[in-house]
């Protein structure tokens, strides 16, 4: 990222000069330097995905009880911000005028930062608040490398032992735009967590995705996510097949013993053609959208990871297409109270969304089924194909969820 008039070189300058955690400091001197803002503050989602918590110059200011307070998401001008990711300007007031941009790297979606600005309608403020943002985003996926303060700033609820060995098994974004795709996953746990993870990751020409449930709750569920987690990934880094992903895998499970079992569904998709290999050990079948039609990837369905069987994981094959939607879930998705929910009219009815936006619509949708309390993980991983050489598309403002005032 280069200056152009509007100080972005020595504002990334000084972020670097500064501790990790005065990135929102550092950007909001830079704003008040060249524009006059003031009341500059970063919100970004709480880990339940259904509030934003307010972080300022000063962090902590919002706290209560230990814990950070959360601003209700839905409805809001941060969730209109976030999903169409678009900035939002608003009425001229006494005091100034309210700006809220997205704060977004490659396609996930950190927060947004809200400033006030002296005088309204000025674009060249406008557009310094949008680049600021952009910086913002660079700034804070280095500087969290370094700090727990957006960790611990994003839990507006207790986070239990189980909860955050979950965690720390997902990918550090849950979200990224690259040439040919979109992934995105998305995670509600149950109130009795159930071991439920995604993952995903990305060579030169291979995009690597992979969905799984352990066995169990709470921490027993969380250890063996651990184990299936690290040999799949361990396989995956060396190099090893989908295939031989998946034995690594059943083998961890099938030396802890104890009849310890994990579903799982693994992915590798060619980004030149978007031909796709597939093995599903007992997983449930994803969903595949197509010209506006939804149907069930029909795999046959080998034996959960760390099961004894004489038969050996097979890559099945998938031939991906431009335009297409694939959902891959879990079994919580598609537990008692949430089969109410029908999946596929959601995924219809949601198309002109943002893979992340979907993926966390969906998921909310099977939450407020379940009245807020699930017996299960619910757990998707959205991947969209727009074909090699082309880019994501933005949002649109007809989609579900949307704001209308």
């Amino acid at each position: 990222m280069t200056d152009d008039g509007f100080g972005l070189g020595k504002l990334l300058t000084a972020a670097e000069e500064a501790p990790p955690v005065e990135s929102v400091a550092v950007v909001a001197r830079h704003l008040e330097d060249r524009f006059g803002a003031f009341s500059i503050s970063f919100l970004f989602v709480d880990v339940v995905g259904r509030q934003v918590v307010r972080l300022t110059s000063g962090a902590g200011e919002d706290e209560e009880d230990g814990r950070s307070r959360g601003i209700p998401l839905s409805g809001s001008v941060y969730d209109e911000v976030l999903r169409t990711q678009g900035s939002w300007v608003g009425e001229p007031e006494d005091g100034g005028c309210r700006v809220v941009a997205p704060v977004t790297n490659r396609g996930d979606c950190l927060g947004v930062l809200e400033v006030f600005l002296p005088a309204p309608g000025n674009e060249g403020a406008l557009r310094g608040v949008e680049e600021a943002a952009h910086a913002l985003a660079y700034i804070i996926v280095t500087d969290r490398r370094f700090t727990d303060l957006y960790q611990w700033g994003g839990r507006t609820t207790p986070v239990s032992l189980a909860a955050e060995i979950q965690h720390q098994l997902l990918p550090s974004a849950p979200c990224c735009d690259a040439d040919g795709f979109t992934v995105a996953g998305a995670l509600v746990p149950a109130d009795r967590i159930g071991g439920d993870t995604y993952d995903y990751a990305l060579d030169r020409d291979t995009l690597h995705l992979s969905i799984t449930d352990a066995m169990g709750h709470e921490v027993d569920s969380a250890l063996l996510a651990t184990l299936a987690v690290g040999a799949l990934r361990g396989a995956r880094r060396a190099g090893e097949s989908i295939t031989e992903q998946a034995v690594r895998a059943h083998e961890a499970l099938l030396e802890h013993g104890r009849g310890a079992m994990t579903t799982g569904q693994l992915m590798r998709v060619d980004l030149g053609d978007g031909s796709a290999e597939i093995v599903n050990a007992g997983h449930p079948r994803p969903l595949l959208m197509r010209d506006g039609e939804v149907e069930e990837v029909p795999l046959v369905a080998h034996l959960p990871f760390g099961i004894p069987s004489p038969f050996p994981y097979e890559a099945q094959k998938l031939a991906l297409r431009p335009g297409d939607r694939l959902l891959l879930l879990t079994d919580g998705m598609q537990e008692r109270r949430a089969a109410r929910v029908d999946l596929p009219s959601l995924l219809r009815e949601g198309r002109g969304l943002h893979a992340r936006e979907a993926a966390r619509w969906i998921t909310s949708e099977v939450l407020d089924a379940c009245g807020g309390h699930l017996r299960d993980d619910a757990t998707v991983l959205c991947l969209d194909w727009h074909g090699h050489g082309r880019r994501a598309r933005p949002g649109t403002d007809d989609a579900p969820g949307s704001r209308s005032d």
